[in-house]
């Protein structure tokens, strides 16, 4: 009996320690009296939300916002239904006439494209998230709990797909585009006055998207904040005074706008496929049932962005977004003018085009960033190059959409790559090799349309003809049976002889009956031009005349359509001189019987000591009366004007040797074009191993040559600017004291 009322005690005893327990328990984690109630209860308490609290009950989303979480949400109220005419739109689009009457799948769009992932106040709001910590005023999207998910698409050829868009930018493998797990949420955009200060935008920016809104400091897209940073247990609300809609995607812009369908045929035709993904398929026939294949749309990476990719490069997982792509598209009529112009000159259609042209003309209006009205200038495309627009005139549509910037314009954004000497190759399949040739190393140079350039066309059929082609299999270029690389090389000298770089418009007489001249390379040697006849030291060697056929302007210059290359030559520098000076009349022979007769001289191969192959030289030649002066003034051997071309004392040797050498400007080639001032080396060297220099002037706009000493050499320019091997060849009068 004791016992059992002993034991009576005790479970009364603990029962009432328990209860004194829990009691401290429940009162140590109960919801503070003071802290504020859920999104969902705050909006439906205050009264002034009933449309939006409908769309939240319609979509699904109650229990979400009443219940712990970490949202961000903007709210519209019940007047933001009542006056906001692109709303009342934008449900009609869908087959309703009022909020009532709005289905779920509607609400749910609504509710989840306003519904922001995690809390954040408006200080907050434009910070980015980077992997070495928060950037304070470089955002202006957030990723929403909208995404577009599984939708209907058709192919170019007609081929209809159940699909899904393609969530990162292709990759050159094939395999990066698309991330099961990432549903491609859209994002919303906003703007905050410390944005738009740190990124240097004004009002008029935003203004140029939205004309019938008002910049406040805080917006969400076309909304003012009536009120932000309003506490909730589940994140923050804050209020807008306009329902902003689910923004498109680029790709979903496009699809629904006649206007540019054009260009949109083009991009679906040549940079589209879609492909089948097991994963994506499974998760559609779980919820949906049946056994419908599912497909990726993806765009090629070619291309500087994917239109339908929401995530902006996704270089590190971030709910902030602080750029975007931006797209410039024409509309059809200016397209397909510029197309049948320009882009189908010499081909027959579009579907003859190599997919490169394609891809240019496509990039020519993608951007990798956000092009803002005010800086259209200072913004770059995929090809390098701004947008050639004027921003009041030119832009007849312009958006911010879920994943970028769309402007519909009134005329294309002319790339480059066909507007300048460059395009005369590129647009033109006779000119292929050509076009191979200047894309090695050239082309960024001469695509600048700030930087005039004549540039002399080699055909395909003038390469074939001479014996050169390209083995694309063997990726080598063909001479012959030759498969050298010096067949590139040899291709690559001749090219670079017609590449002038012309800021003057020097050439701009070119062909003229009359005209002649000589004028410097992109490869450092010279050609020379009389009428309509070119020559290179290579065409004089072999005797071939190149002729012009015709002459084209474009954007930063002219090309020059030629009968044959511009050969270089194989002789060297010796032989050219040989052949200068063998005619006893010659007023280069007594220089060049001094030469070949020094121990300088290779009699066997015309070499000259000291001149290296591919190096640029000039030779000044003393015509006779200065050979004459400089033996009578003790500088060469030889007795009373008499020359002694065989001297035998080493002294004398010596003195051709110092002679000549410093009548060579060593790599360098120059001309009288008033370019090279200054003082230059030439081959002769000092006790100390130095070159030793003369000046290069022009008193009066006259070339002329001076020593150490005093002494002045003038051109004889009738008998100057004679080609060589990299190098030029002129009579001067006087000769240089070394």
């Amino acid at each position: 009996m004791h016992k059992k009322i002993y034991q009576l005690a005790y479970v009364v005893a603990f029962a009432a320690l328990f209860t004194s327990c829990k009691k401290k328990f429940d009162e140590f984690y109960a919801r503070p009296a003071t802290l504020a109630d859920p999104i969902y209860k705050q909006l439906a308490d205050n009264g002034k939300f009933s449309n939006f609290v409908s769309l939240i009950d319609k979509a699904g989303y109650k229990s979400t916002l009443a219940a712990a979480g970490y949202w961000t949400i903007f709210a519209p109220t019940d007047s933001a239904f009542a006056a906001d005419t692109e709303f009342a739109a934008f449900i009609k689009g869908r087959g309703f006439n009022t909020v009532d009457a709005v289905d779920s799948a509607t609400a749910q769009m609504i509710v989840q494209y306003l519904l922001v992932y995690n809390a954040f106040e408006k200080d907050r709001m434009d910070d980015y998230q980077s992997s070495l910590g928060w950037v304070p005023n470089v955002s202006f999207k957030r990723r929403t709990a909208y995404y577009t998910g599984f939708y209907n698409d058709t192919s170019y050829t007609g081929t209809a797909y159940k699909a899904v868009a393609s969530n990162r930018n292709n990759n050159s493998s094939n395999t990066g585009y698309y991330v099961f797990a990432d549903n491609g949420n859209k994002y919303i955009p906003y703007f905050t006055s410390d944005y738009f200060a740190a990124v240097g935008l004004s009002a008029a920016d935003y203004n140029y998207f939205y004309p019938g809104s008002t910049f406040s400091g805080f917006n969400i897209a076309n909304a003012k904040v009536t009120q932000r940073d309003i506490a909730a247990e589940n994140g923050v609300i804050h209020i807008i005074d306009k329902v902003v809609t689910p923004a498109k995607s680029i790709d979903q812009y496009l699809r629904n706008k006649p206007e540019y369908s054009l260009f949109r045929s083009i991009l679906e035709q040549f940079m589209v496929l879609f492909i089948k993904n097991t994963d994506a398929t499974h998760r559609y026939q779980v919820l949906n049932g049946g056994s419908q294949d599912v497909v990726v749309k993806v765009y090629s990476n070619l291309l500087a962005f994917s239109p339908n990719n929401e995530n902006y490069f996704k270089l590190q997982d971030n709910d902030a977004q602080k750029d975007g792509w931006t797209m410039f598209v024409p509309t059809n009529d200016s397209l397909s003018k510029y197309i049948n112009t320009v882009v189908l000159q010499q081909y027959p259609s579009l579907n003859s085009l190599p997919l490169s042209i394609i891809a240019d003309l496509l990039n020519a209006h993608m951007w990798q960033n956000t092009v803002w009205p005010s800086k259209f200038n200072s913004s770059y495309n995929y090809l390098g190059e701004p947008a050639k627009m004027n921003a009041a005139t030119d832009i007849i549509d312009k958006k911010i959409l879920s994943n970028g910037i769309f402007y519909g314009t009134k005329k294309v954004n002319e790339p480059n790559v066909f507007s300048t000497v460059y395009g005369k190759a590129y647009l033109n399949p006779r000119y292929s090799l050509m076009t191979r040739l200047l894309d090695m190393e050239i082309k960024s140079t001469i695509t600048n349309p700030n930087v005039k350039y004549t540039l002399f066309m080699m055909s395909d059929a003038v390469l074939a003809a001479k014996g050169y082609s390209y083995n694309a299999g063997a990726n080598n270029w063909v001479f012959g049976t030759s498969t050298n690389d010096s067949n590139r090389l040899n291709l690559l000298r001749m090219l670079y002889s017609g590449v002038i770089e012309t800021p003057n418009n020097e050439l701009a007489n070119l062909g003229t009956p009359g005209v002649k001249g000589i004028i410097g390379s992109y490869g450092g040697e010279y050609i020379k031009y009389d009428g309509d006849q070119i020559f290179t030291a290579g065409t004089i060697e072999r005797n071939v005349t190149v002729k012009i056929d015709s002459i084209r302007k474009v954007l930063n210059g002219q090309v020059v359509y030629i009968n044959d290359l511009l050969y270089f030559p194989y002789q060297n520098i010796g032989t050219s001189l040989s052949i200068l000076g063998t005619p006893a009349t010659s007023e280069f022979n007594y220089f060049w019987n001094y030469l070949k007769n020094s121990t300088l001289f290779n009699t066997t191969t015309n070499e000259i000591t000291g001149i290296a192959g591919g190096s640029f030289y000039t030779v000044f030649v003393p015509n006779k009366a200065a050979m004459i002066q400089a033996i009578n003034d003790g500088l060469l051997p030889g007795t009373a004007g008499v020359p002694n071309f065989t001297p035998t004392l080493t002294a004398d040797k010596l003195k051709v040797e110092s002679f000549i050498n410093y009548h060579i400007l060593d790599k360098r080639t120059v001309i009288a074009n008033g370019n090279d001032i200054g003082s230059f080396p030439s081959l002769l060297k000092n006790a100390a191993g130095d070159p030793v220099t003369f000046s290069i002037l022009y008193p009066g706009g006259i070339f002329e040559l001076g020593d150490g000493y005093g002494r002045k050499a003038r051109m004889v320019t009738a008998l100057s600017n004679n080609l060589s091997n990299r190098t030029v060849i002129h009579l001067v009068d006087n000769y240089l004291k070394y």
